[in-house]
């Protein structure tokens, strides 16, 4: 039988949140490999105009929008001065509504943090074809993000390598939908121990935001990065696994695999596992995500299996790495405790890279925080969501200012 021809797949016309992050860099990449496939009508970031500007002149888009009113301002500016038709729009609004363009079929969510979570709300309501690389629209939205893809009829695929691993090894279908897929026993998922798998532990009060950014694998943003050294990142993953598959804390699983060839495993009840294996790139979950339920070429090499050495896998270290669990406590204490979780988080990096606190203050800015406000209902609206973040980030930040007072003891 003949491969179909390309006039047969439908072209998908994307709005991409995150442009100019890594994950932009790799879906832009695909996109400019199959041009006959993708079609790029709207980008979103948060301030970089500079490298916003050079991907207007390259994709031509009809939108783009930035957070920063300033810097759309200086974006405005150069779009006008090249003669090009793009509309430049700015703030929170302006992110949400691209998200939402009755021309877009498809929208990949890749801004990072809780500042992703209304325009990945929008695309939901919007009914839109959903990549999900955003773990805040499931971190803190949970069962009121996911009802809101359930009634809108949107479609999600997750784009995080883990989430895509699993996502191909279940059963065929043609979206997650929150629910345990008869037969599953438990989802496995793979982490790659970041820069200080094995880094002495009385060391650790000592390293710089240098140090944890950088990643023996993965290219990814310094947020991102610093979550991955202290697994923040995995636990934030065994949340949105819990959301996107409907399994229990006790069914989901993390193991160590610094080679990151593995990239998430799923084990059923007759005793089979199945494993997505591939290169460390991020362009092969995106391209599966983007052409589903298609494949395509996207430049990444097959593993070279006669050349390979093995397969290393251990149990995560829970002392070194105290967040880890401190995601699980916050998925079994249920309500708002992953909102709450991911608020702290985000201000205790925050505090990490601008070198107010030490690398290890970070687990315990969290851990106080989520025990602080223990007890609080999930979120049912982004006014609910937003209230309970602000609220958590002010505990973060008060625990941030004692630490780094030089009275502090």
């Amino acid at each position: 039988m003949s491969p179909r021809p390309l006039s047969d797949f439908p072209r998908r016309r994307l709005t991409l949140l995150g442009a100019t992050g890594s994950i932009g860099d790799s879906t832009l990449d695909i996109v400019a490999r199959h041009p006959e496939r993708f079609e790029v009508v709207a980008l979103a970031a948060n301030k970089n105009h500079q490298k916003m500007a050079s991907l207007v002149a390259r994709f031509h888009p009809a939108y783009v929008a930035l957070f920063d009113s300033e810097a759309a301002s200086a974006l405005a500016a150069v779009v006008r001065s090249s003669g090009l038709n793009t509309r430049v729009l700015h703030g929170a609004e302006g992110v949400a509504a691209v998200a939402m363009l009755p021309e877009v079929d498809t929208v990949l969510a890749a801004i990072t943090g809780f500042a992703g979570l209304a325009p990945t709300i929008a695309a939901a309501q919007a009914g839109k074809r959903i990549l999900l690389a955003n773990k805040e629209a499931l971190v803190v939205g949970g069962a009121w993000f996911m009802q809101t893809v359930h009634d809108r009829r949107a479609l999600l695929l997750p784009l995080d390598s883990e989430h895509n691993a699993v996502f191909q090894c279940l059963p065929p279908a043609d979206t997650v939908r929150g629910e345990r897929v008869a037969g599953v026993r438990k989802i496995v998922l793979t982490a790659s121990g970041g820069p200080f798998l094995d880094f002495p532990y009385e060391r650790l009060r000592l390293v710089t935001p240098e140090d944890a950014c950088a990643h023996p694998v993965w290219k990814m943003g310094r947020k991102i990065s610093v979550d991955s050294a202290t697994m923040m990142n995995k636990g934030l993953e065994v949340i949105e696994a819990h959301w996107l598959f409907g399994m229990p804390a006790d069914d989901i699983d993390v193991v160590i695999h610094p080679q990151s060839i593995v990239h998430s495993f799923v084990e059923y009840d007759d005793g089979s596992t199945l494993a997505q294996l591939g290169m460390p790139d991020m362009r092969t979950p995106i391209a599966q995500a983007l052409a589903f339920p298609e494949r395509i070429d996207v430049g990444v090499a097959p593993l070279p299996l006669l050349h390979m050495k093995d397969l290393a896998f251990r149990a995560p270290d829970r002392a070194r790495f105290p967040c880890l669990d401190l995601a699980f406590d916050a998925l079994r204490a249920g309500g708002g405790a992953s909102a709450v979780l991911n608020a702290a988080n985000e201000v205790a990096v925050a505090a990490f890279l601008q070198r107010q606190i030490v690398f290890l203050d970070i687990a315990a800015i969290n851990q106080e925080t989520l025990a602080a406000l223990s007890a609080v209902p999930a979120p049912r609206s982004l006014d609910d969501a937003t209230a309970l973040d602000e609220e958590a980030r002010a505990i973060a930040r008060g625990r941030v200012a004692a630490l780094s007072s030089p009275n502090f003891s």
